[in-house]
């Protein structure tokens, strides 16, 4: 049974056009798994923000649900769900062991006074994020779409500064595999040939944002390129690499357990 706030917010826009069929494409890691429920500290009562259909949701745990978009909650298999915005949980001060957000605080309209109320309705908070300061970017930004880079850095905040609203006491670097399953945009470093594929592109919040005069010809000129080999003769060095370190981190703040050990690394 869905739960709602009385008031339902109207859903996000981005994940309501592209929410549909989102399972099929961004199916969660094991290993960003394992690192993010080690991070949790064997919590009981755990809120997900921005949670999405579920996904790094750790298992025997009593998750709560919260997500704006009812595209997405209606994929979501669990019980407790809230249809709800970062900026207000309706949830009393310290309702939960912890606070998880993976991947979403770039969408939060006011993410200062999302990572406010994590903090203020949990003990511990583990939030998975990226880095937008960091070097080197994906080479589908410097090569097909620079356009990425504007839409990405005035969505995501400066990773000091999310550590300093957290009170973040542990960065965790978490450079990403070669075959990560979870097929947002960094998953296909190594696979190009994916983002030839519309079904994918459409899983991607960023594709859904950039208009299709602009993804079309540079999709057109990484489809010639892969064709006549150009690609893997200027990316060859990525062809013998297991990881990359793009700048993906997850932060920890709050008492716990131990610190979570370090991410997998090239």
């Amino acid at each position: 049974m869905t739960a709602s706030t009385a008031e339902e917010p109207l859903p996000t826009p981005t994940y309501d056009r592209i929410g549909r069929g989102y399972r099929d494409v961004r199916r969660p890691d094991p290993r960003l798994a394992a690192l993010i429920r080690e991070a949790l500290g064997g919590a009981r009562s755990v809120v997900n923000v921005g949670a999405g259909t579920g996904s790094y949701e750790p298992a025997g745990t009593d998750v709560t649900a919260v997500d704006p978009s009812r595209v997405m909650l209606d994929q979501h298999p669990g019980r407790r769900k809230i249809l709800a915005g970062a900026e207000e949980l309706p949830f009393e001060d310290g309702a939960f062991d912890a606070a998880m957000a993976v991947m979403t605080v770039h969408h939060w309209p006011d993410p200062l006074r999302g990572l406010r109320e994590l903090r203020r309705v949990s003990r511990r908070q583990v939030l998975f994020t990226w880095d937008p300061g960091h070097r080197p970017e994906l080479w589908l930004i410097e090569e097909y779409l620079p356009e990425i880079r504007d839409l990405e850095h005035a969505r995501f905040m400066p990773l000091s500064a999310m550590v300093e609203a957290m009170g973040a006491h542990t960065v965790v670097p978490f450079p990403i595999p070669y075959d990560f399953t979870d097929g947002f945009q960094i998953a296909y470093w190594r696979r190009p040939e994916f983002f030839l594929d519309p079904v994918v592109r459409r899983a991607s919040s960023t594709f859904a944002q950039l208009p299709a005069s602009v993804v079309e010809p540079a999709i057109a000129r990484l489809r010639a390129e892969l064709a006549s080999g150009a690609w893997h003769r200027r990316h060859a060095d990525l062809l013998t690499r297991d990881t990359v370190d793009y700048g993906y981190r997850l932060l920890v703040a709050g008492p716990g357990d131990d610190a979570p050990p370090d991410g997998p690394r090239g």
